[in-house]
């Protein structure tokens, strides 16, 4: 072989072997650093944590901490009779405070969604878990902020209806009672008729003199509650937290941030950010001062835009929401949230004509006579989907589309939306009344006196048909059951960090994993592209062919070499 020629295929070889080893450096490199990740996560799994140094307890039960003492107010002293009386206490020095209230969701209980301009809230959403509460009023409105909403004709300027102590109380022993249309008791009342059992009225002077701070006792009475009982609705929200652990929420913990609810729901004016009708998708804004924005309950608000010390994780974050990866399941206190409602069932009786009401061994209802079916959720893992910050929800004289799944509140979004994030969320699965004809969901009368409503008399046909009346809606008189989901945003119980999901979790081709219903993008680990499997093929036989190569003609070269 001619010299030239020789160094020539040397040299080409030679550069094959540099492109070889430069590809192989990458993906040694990409090998090393996720070993690195993976064997600093197990450090952080296997090291106890450091000891969080622990807030004071925000408005925790008893004496409010306070620039005031209210006990010393002259117009506190009572006696007071009812909540309303209280209330117009209390308005003789916070004179604004109910103008305040009454602008804001938790006494109109509606509002307009800015981003789609519809106007919601449960005076006309539509829900599958207690449905509307249109002809409901006196059982539903135990969790509204006022007194006495017990009918459409509810005077909502009248400033004594605002109720201070559902939210202010720190005695722990104010409660609306579930019938009485927001007031408490005012005398004892036997809980069950001849059971011989009573529950007695709050004493109204102690509770108005103890005001403070709204603590988590104060906003889990109605939020923990939602859907008629403890961890029904939300999934992430139920009584565990009023006093949880450090593994079930790292902020609510006593052990952890030991934060109250209105820490991260800022209220401006009696006015509450986040809205799970707007939820906000993707903060832009990042950290800001304690209390100086008021429309943001995100975790960017404290934890900044770049939260990790890894530059890969921070990358994660423009695209998936905080909650998917650092919740990684739900219903984790030790009671099961409701994961199936279907009120088709609803109306049997027994063998002697008594409303049928079956419990499982825990002693929770599977079965209702008054709603139906139940089945039930513990350490549920969430369902991921892309959310930009816009919810269709549908209300009650919205026309459905009968010849599916009928989606109550679908989330926008996709990879293809630069502000879409991957969300996790609880899907309620239920099954509910609606028109065929007319193609609308229904008002269904259940609570009251009458002989139309569901819960005396399990005629659907009454309570359907009195409901729609009382709503001022069309009804054509016919009734169906349509299967419904509803998505339930996941953003509390947050875990620790050594708990957070691992890159594993995601990509993987395993069946199971985390991401397997997102399928609208490329996910490394999962997804193969045939093209690119070709082409990493065709460089590892180039690097060893090259490698071969080019050991053969220094072989070659040093006996040509030793022969001269």
């Amino acid at each position: 072989m001619d010299k030239p020629v020789f160094r020539c295929w040397t040299r080409f070889a030679g550069a094959l072997l540099c492109v070889g080893s430069l590809v192989g450096a990458a993906l040694s490199a990409v090998a090393a650093d996720s070993t690195t990740d993976a064997t600093a996560a197990a450090s952080r799994r296997a090291a106890p944590a450091a000891p969080a140094m622990p807030l004071p307890v925000v408005a925790a039960p008893g004496k409010a901490q306070s620039t005031a003492d209210h006990s010393k107010f002259k117009a506190l002293q009572g006696p007071f009779k009812t909540g309303p009386e209280v209330t117009q206490a209390c308005l003789s020095c916070h004179n604004e405070a109910a103008h305040q209230v009454m602008q804001s969701v938790h006494w109109t209980w509606q509002a307009v969604n800015p981003l789609t301009g519809r106007t919601l809230g449960k005076r006309h959403a539509a829900n599958n878990f207690c449905g509307s509460p249109l002809s409901n009023e006196p059982r539903c409105t135990s969790c509204h902020a006022g007194y006495g909403w017990e009918d459409k004709n509810y005077d909502f300027t009248k400033e004594s209806n605002v109720d201070c102590l559902v939210c202010h109380d720190t005695t722990a022993t104010y409660r609306k009672y579930p019938t009485d249309a927001g007031h408490p008791l005012y005398a004892p009342r036997e809980t069950a008729k001849g059971s011989g059992q009573f529950e007695l009225p709050p004493d109204l002077v102690n509770v108005a003199q103890s005001v403070g701070k709204s603590s988590r006792h104060n906003c889990g009475a109605c939020h923990f509650n939602g859907g008629g009982g403890d961890a029904v609705k939300h999934g992430d929200l139920d009584s565990s937290l009023l006093h949880p652990a450090l593994a079930l929420d790292v902020h609510m913990s006593p052990q952890g941030g030991n934060l109250s609810c209105a820490d991260c729901h800022n209220f401006n004016a009696h006015q509450p950010a986040g809205s799970r009708y707007a939820t906000l998708a993707r903060d832009v804004l990042g950290k800001d001062m304690k209390h100086e924005d008021h429309t943001r309950a995100s975790c960017e608000s404290c934890h900044d835009l770049q939260p990790h010390q890894q530059t890969r994780l921070n990358q994660h974050v423009k695209r998936i929401a905080c909650q998917t990866c650092h919740i990684p399941e739900f219903a984790r206190g030790g009671i099961g949230t409701k994961t199936l409602w279907d009120w088709s069932t609803a109306g049997r009786r027994d063998a002697n004509g008594q409303a049928l009401f079956i419990k499982d061994e825990r002693g929770r209802l599977i079965y209702s006579a008054e709603k139906g079916d139940f089945a039930y959720g513990e350490n549920v893992r969430p369902s991921y989907k892309w959310y930009n910050g816009v919810v269709h929800q549908v209300v009650i004289d919205d026309k459905i589309d009968d010849s599916r799944i009928l989606e109550l509140n679908r989330v926008e979004g996709s990879a293809k939306d630069p502000q879409a994030r991957i969300w996790p969320f609880k899907v309620m699965v239920g099954k509910q009344p609606y028109d065929p004809v007319n193609k609308t969901l229904v008002v269904n009368h259940v609570y009251g006196k009458d002989d139309t409503a569901f819960w005396g008399n399990y005629d659907y046909a009454k309570s359907i048909r009195a409901g729609m009346d009382y709503a001022g809606l069309p009804y054509s008189g016919q009734y169906d059951f349509i299967e419904t989901r509803m998505n339930w945003f996941i953003t509390h119980m947050v875990a620790p960090k050594a708990e957070a999901l691992q890159c594993q979790d995601c990509h993987t081709r395993a069946s199971d994993g985390r991401l397997h219903e997102i399928t609208d993008l490329y996910l490394p680990g999962r997804d193969r592209q045939p093209w690119l499997d070709r082409l990493g093929a065709l460089l590892v036989i180039g690097v060893i062919l090259a490698s071969s190569l080019h050991g053969l003609l220094r072989i070659i070269s040093r006996r040509r070499r030793s022969k001269a």
